[in-house]
């Protein structure tokens, strides 16, 4: 399993919409997602290292951008054809189970991934309320392993955004498994 970067920040990037079923089977769109100061589109998976690593603090830190107006969708665009596990219903499981604050998204024909460029899992999009992008960098500078005291570079990216609608200039790239794409 090769580790991927993803690029970083193309500020002002607009986000294509999307309308893709969430997990509790209701439709979720990129307007009716977004928060009054932003939104955070992530890439996830079930079966990934290095989401798995992240995940209970990603959870943590998105219940916190919630607060300051951030809202946040994740999106499952891997094939699950050599990943049961990133099945819709291992998807609904482990929401159930991590009691994700968020909709899990399933991008089954992948062309949200596509038209985001996403390449990674996980891949974080930040976007201001104008949907532009404006962070796209790593969650912390932890890899498949916690980093103890590690910055918090998503969460302050968003912060960020909330507060003044701009991103950090300076923001390293996410790392992550690459995107299971479909052979059709």
């Amino acid at each position: 399993m090769a580790s991927i970067n993803p690029p970083v920040c193309d500020f002002g990037w607009q986000a294509p919409d999307f309308n893709l079923p969430n997990i509790d089977g209701s439709m979720v769109s990129l307007d009716t997602s977004m928060g009054k100061n932003g939104l955070l589109v992530m890439f996830i998976c079930n079966h990934c290292p290095y989401v798995k690593a992240i995940l209970p603090r990603l959870i943590n830190d998105v219940r916190e951008l919630k607060a300051l107006g951030i809202n946040t969708v994740a999106i499952m665009s891997n094939d699950p054809t050599d990943y049961q596990e990133d099945s819709f219903e291992s998807m609904q499981r482990i929401a159930s189970e991590m009691n994700f604050p968020f909709p899990y998204l399933l991008d089954e024909t992948q062309a949200v991934a596509k038209a985001y460029d996403a390449v990674c899992t996980p891949d974080f999009f930040g976007l201001n309320n104008n949907g532009e992008l404006q962070y796209r960098g790593r969650f912390d500078e932890s890899r498949k392993d916690t980093a103890p005291n590690s910055t918090r570079d998503l969460f302050h990216a968003m912060k960020l955004v909330a507060e003044t609608g701009t991103g950090p200039k300076e923001q390293i790239s996410s790392i992550g498994c690459s995107i299971k794409w479909s052979e059709v």
